[in-house]
């Protein structure tokens, strides 16, 4: 028997709603929502979407041999729905990209959307790189209004060398901080990590690295307000869309060049 929070969750997938959809509306992790559904899958004994909305409506289903087997099911289930969703977030912004039309803003939006409902994170930052004035966050999405309102303060800034972002020039590559507060940058009130702590309410926290042809351009920077380091899974994922974004910004470059060229 389902409970009735379980079969709000349930009746919700059914109809075709994404995690972040249904986390949003019952106000939970998405992480949380996983959770739910694999217990359900186990409850109901059902192995995708298609059957859970069958046994929702009355109709019947094969009976599994084991609780074991309906376990494992379920988890191949959501594990292949989890695969199946990263390839449409994927090929739908690689589909926006091609009609945008040079319109960046709407291709980052979206590439942070998704990003956000795949990695379970809770918000999200496109940051534009330049080696003499620093970083400004460009892009934003789902960002707390105090942390929104001192980076726009900040305009273009200048970074510790033990930030996050600092550590992610010097490495070029991928920085994963498990908690921003247990670092010793965030004690010594470094003012970038305190307003990331204490007005974006973040916890854990990645940077990745953007790069064109004429070397680093920006940061890719994903925040969970909960201590819940992200895995390599996430990390995948987000350079994947980090990528996604280059070419957006590339491709709104060379619009903009042609049009310069052509007087528009």
């Amino acid at each position: 028997m389902l409970s009735p929070r379980e079969m709000e969750i349930a009746t919700a997938c059914a109809r075709g709603e994404h995690y972040q959809q249904i986390a949003e509306y019952f106000g939970i992790a998405p992480s949380t929502v996983r959770t739910h559904l694999t217990t359900i899958y186990r409850k109901l004994r059902v192995s995708s979407k298609i059957e859970l909305h069958k046994v929702l409506e009355g109709e019947k289903t094969k009976s599994k041999t084991s609780e074991e087997q309906a376990m494992l099911i379920s988890e191949l289930a959501l594990g292949l729905e989890e695969a199946i969703s990263r390839e449409r977030a994927v090929s739908e912004v690689l589909s926006i990209i091609s009609r945008a039309g040079g319109d960046v803003q709407e291709v980052i939006s979206a590439v942070l959307g998704y990003t956000l409902e795949l990695c379970d994170a809770q918000f999200g930052i496109l940051f534009s790189y330049n080696p003499k004035r620093g970083f400004k966050a460009t892009y934003i999405k789902e960002i707390p209004l105090a942390f929104q309102t001192w980076l726009a303060e900040h305009d273009w800034f200048q970074v510790s060398p033990n930030t996050g972002l600092g550590r992610m020039v010097s490495a070029a590559d991928i920085i994963n901080i498990g908690d921003v507060r247990g670092e010793e940058i965030y004690r010594h009130g470094d003012p970038l990590r305190d307003a990331t702590a204490n007005l974006g309410g973040a916890r854990s926290f990645t940077a990745i690295p953007m790069l064109s042809k004429d070397g680093l351009i920006g940061a890719f920077t994903i925040y969970r307000q909960q201590v819940r380091p992200f895995d390599d899974r996430s990390l995948r994922l987000a350079s994947i869309f980090a990528d996604q974004s280059v070419i957006a910004i590339e491709n709104a470059r060379l619009v903009s060049e042609v049009r310069s060229a052509k007087g528009e």
